[in-house]
């Protein structure tokens, strides 16, 4: 599942939406001065305009899925994707391709020891072997729902929408190497991630 021939240690960081990802990734960076890179930048790169997969999503959608000011109006778009599977798996047909590649090209060029690609979809979107083990953040599905209602203004129908359409955390959990446990406040994630690097440098 996970790639055997990476000279450094890479750690797959992915949990659901909302869980707390980037808190646990941004921490790492800055407490233990790991690199860190995101799935999401590439993502973003991969739309932006005038690129190949912006305009095909022009193609797709039309005009009418711009800003005022030419670029993606992100929340149209996730509209249309969370709510019809077949324009899902269409636009991550276009993205996930290419943030692959995005990771790839760079494994090549890590000199630290340790560096962390944090990819929401990692389960999902196929790439387990760009990765040396996977730390999976989790919480409670109300908390999930409420922080990502919260964090993104969404109904909750539409924040539903966005959970149901990723793997469940209880499937992510059982796949994951490290599990980071997400339901308390921001001290107790703090002193979970540090017994957790503790341990793993320790190990390591």
């Amino acid at each position: 599942m996970k790639g055997n021939n990476i000279k450094s240690k890479i750690i797959g960081l992915t949990g659901g939406i909302a869980t707390g990802k980037s808190t646990v990734s941004n921490y790492l960076r800055d407490k233990y001065y790991i690199s860190v890179f995101d799935a999401d930048i590439f993502a973003r790169d991969a739309v932006k305009v005038d690129s190949p997969i912006f305009v095909s999503i022009i193609e797709r959608y039309g005009s009418d899925i711009l800003l005022d000011n030419n670029t993606l109006n992100r929340s149209k778009l996730g509209t249309i994707i969370f709510n019809d599977i077949r324009e899902k798996e269409w636009l991550e047909s276009q993205i996930h391709p290419f943030v692959y590649n995005c990771f790839r090209s760079l494994i090549p060029t890590l000199i630290e020891e340790i560096n962390i690609f944090t990819i929401p979809l990692l389960f999902e979107a196929n790439m387990t072997d760009l990765v040396s083990e996977i730390w999976v953040v989790t919480c409670d599905y109300e908390q999930q729902l409420t922080r990502l209602q919260s964090r993104n203004n969404l109904s909750k129908k539409d924040a539903i929408a966005r959970i149901n359409s990723q793997m469940s955390l209880t499937e992510k959990v059982q796949l994951a190497d490290v599990v980071i446990d997400n339901n308390g406040n921001l001290t107790q994630l703090i002193a979970q991630i540090d017994g957790i690097m503790s341990s793993y440098f320790h190990k390591n």
